[in-house]
C-alpha cells in the first residue's frame, strides 16, 4: 500500500506540476486575450443570459440552459470551497487565495471555450439524449487520428469520478455529520448513498431539477452566513486583504499554529485547489453544458463561465477571507476543521453547523454532478448498455469513503492526480480547437452588437409623444 501511495504521490509531482499548470495557465491567458477579454467585460450579460434561460425552451437539448449551469455548479460546488480552501491556506498560506482568484479569472476563458465546443459538437445518443463534452468535441473536431485522445479523457474522467466526485465528498459527508452530531459514519455513507441513488434513477432531466433548486438555495445561505461575520469584523477586511496579497509574492513566516508557507506553495496550492473548485480546464463542466437547451454555443459559453465566476470569485472568498480576519489560518487546524474554527470563533451559537450543513449539502451535490460525468466518459467507452451498470457501482461506492481506515489525505491525493490526468487531454484539446472557439465567439458577438446597435437605432427614431 505505501509503495503505491508512493507511485501516485510521484505521479502527481509530476502531472500537478510542472506539466499541469504551465497548460492551465497558458490555456487560460490564450483563450482569455484570444476571446479579446469579453469574458470579462460581458459578465453582466451573461448574468442577463442566465436569467433568461431558466426556462427550457423547444429548441435542441434536454435541459434549461439555467439547469445545466446549475447542473455543472453541482459538481464545482462542493468541498472544494470549504475544506479545498481552508487546504490551500493551511499549506500555501493566505497568498494561496491570490492564485485562486488569478486562475477563476483566466479560467472564465476556458470555461467559455469547453461549454461553447460542447455544444457546436455534441450529438443524440441511442436513447435520445443529448451528449457532449471533452471526448466528442476533440474526436469530431480534430478528427479521427485524434481519437486516441478522446479515448484518454474519456478513461481518466470516468475513473477521476470516483475521487473527486465520490469517495472524497462522501469522506467530507460522514466527517461533518459525526464532528456535528456524532453520526456514525458509515450509517451516513449508507444513507448519503440512498439519496443519491434515488436522483439518479432519473437520469439528466432529474439531476438538473434537484441541482436547480438545491444549488441556489445552499449557495446563498452559505453567502449569507459568510457576509454577516465579515460585517462583525468589517475593520479587518482590508488588512486582510493586503496579507493575502503580499503573501502570494513574499514568503510567511511560521506564526501560531501555521508552520510557514513558500511563494511557490502559495502558486502551487492555490491553483491546484482552485482547479478543484472551479474544475475549469478539467473538462467535467462542458458535458453539463452539452445538454443545454440552446441553439447557441456562445451563449452557453457565455453563461458557463459564470459558474468559475459564482465559484471561486464569490463562494470560495467568502470562505477565505472568513478564515484569514479570524485569524483561523494561525490555528493549525487543515481543512473543514480550519474552517469550521473560522465560524465558530465569529458565530459560536451556529457557526460549526454553517460549516457542516453547508459541507453536507455542497458535498451531496457534487456526488449527484460528477456521477453524471463520470457517467457519460462510461459511455462514450463502453455505450448506453454501461450505463445502469455503472450508477450501481457509483451508488455502491460511497459508503467506502467514509469507512474507518480511509484516510483524507490520501484521497485528496488521487484525487488530485486523476484531476491532472483528464485535464491534460482536454487542455490539449482546447488549444488545438482554439480557431473554432474564437470564430464562435467573434460570430456571435458581432450579431449581438449589431442587435444592440438596431435596437437603439429604432428607439432614437421613435417619434416624441
Amino acid at each position: 500500500m505505501e509503495n503505491i501511495t508512493e507511485f501516485i504521490r510521484q505521479l502527481n509531482g509530476i502531472v500537478s506540476g510542472p506539466i499541469l499548470l504551465p497548460l492551465l495557465a497558458g490555456a487560460g491567458l490564450f483563450l482569455t486575450i484570444g476571446l479579446r477579454l469579453t469574458t470579462l467585460r460581458r459578465i453582466p450579460y451573461a448574468f442577463r443570459m442566465l436569467w433568461d434561460g431558466r426556462k427550457k425552451t423547444d429548441q435542441t437539448g434536454d435541459i434549461s440552459p439555467f439547469n445545466a449551469l446549475m447542473t455543472a455548479m453541482s459538481a464545482t460546488v462542493g468541498t472544494g470551497n470549504i475544506a479545498g480552501v481552508a487546504t490551500a491556506i493551511f499549506f500555501g498560506g493566505p497568498g494561496a487565495l491570490f492564485w485562486m482568484w488569478l486562475v477563476a479569472l483566466l479560467g472564465m476563458g476556458t470555461a467559455f471555450a469547453e461549454a461553447s465546443l460542447a455544444v457546436r459538437f455534441r450529438e443524440k445518443d441511442s436513447l435520445g439524449n443529448m451528449i457532449g463534452g471533452p471526448m466528442y468535441y476533440i474526436r469530431k473536431g480534430l478528427g479521427e487520428k485524434w481519437k486516441w485522445l478522446a479515448f484518454s479523457f474519456a478513461l481518466f474522467g470516468m475513473t477521476a469520478g470516483f475521487g473527486i466526485g465520490n469517495t472524497v465528498q462522501s469522506n467530507s459527508v460522514a466527517d461533518a455529520l459525526n464532528h456535528s452530531f456524532g453520526l456514525h459514519p458509515v450509517i451516513t455513507g449508507i444513507v448519503t448513498a440512498i439519496l443519491v441513488g434515488l436522483v439518479l434513477l432519473g437520469g439528466i432531466r432529474r439531476i438538473g431539477d434537484v441541482a436547480g433548486k438545491l444549488v441556489p438555495v445552499m449557495a446563498t445561505a452559505y453567502i449569507a452566513s459568510g457576509l454577516v461575520i465579515l460585517a462583525l469584523y468589517w475593520q479587518e477586511i482590508p488588512s486582510a486583504i493586503m496579507t493575502i496579497v503580499e503573501s502570494a509574492f513574499t514568503p510567511v513566516s511560521a506564526a501560531g499554529g501555521f508552520a510557514g508557507a513558500t511563494v511557490w506553495g502559495a502558486i502551487r496550492f492555490g491553483i491546484a485547489r482552485g482547479i478543484f473548485s472551479n474544475e475549469a480546464g478539467m473538462g467535467s463542466s462542458p458535458i453539463a453544458h452539452a445538454t443545454a437547451t440552446t441553439d447557441s454555443p456562445a451563449r452557453q459559453g457565455t453563461i458557463a463561465m459564470l459558474g468559475v465566476f459564482l465559484d471561486t470569485i464569490v463562494i470560495c472568498s467568502m470562505t477565505g477571507l472568513v478564515i484569514v480576519v479570524t485569524g483561523a489560518w494561525q490555528s493549525g487546524k487543515n481543512g473543514a476543521a480550519m474552517s469550521a474554527v473560522a465560524f465558530e470563533s465569529a458565530l459560536p451559537q451556529f457557526g460549526q453547523y454553517v460549516v457542516s450543513i453547508g459541507l453536507v449539502l455542497f458535498a451531496f451535490t457534487t456526488l449527484i454532478g460528477w456521477s453524471f460525468y463520470s457517467e457519460k466518459c462510461t459511455q462514450y467507452l463502453f455505450g448506453v448498455k454501461a450505463i445502469k451498470p455503472f450508477r450501481l457501482i457509483w451508488v455502491l461506492l460511497i459508503p467506502v469513503g467514509t469507512l474507518p481506515n480511509i484516510e483524507l489525505g490520501s484521497l485528496w491525493l488521487v484525487a488530485d492526480t486523476l484531476n491532472a490526468l483528464m485535464a491534460i487531454p482536454n487542455l490539449i484539446g482546447l488549444f488545438l480547437l482554439s480557431p473554432v472557439v474564437f470564430k464562435i465567439a467573434r460570430d456571435y458577438w458581432k450579431k449581438v452588437d449589431a442587435t444592440k446597435k438596431e435596437e437603439k437605432f429604432k428607439k432614437e427614431a421613435e417619434p416624441i409623444q
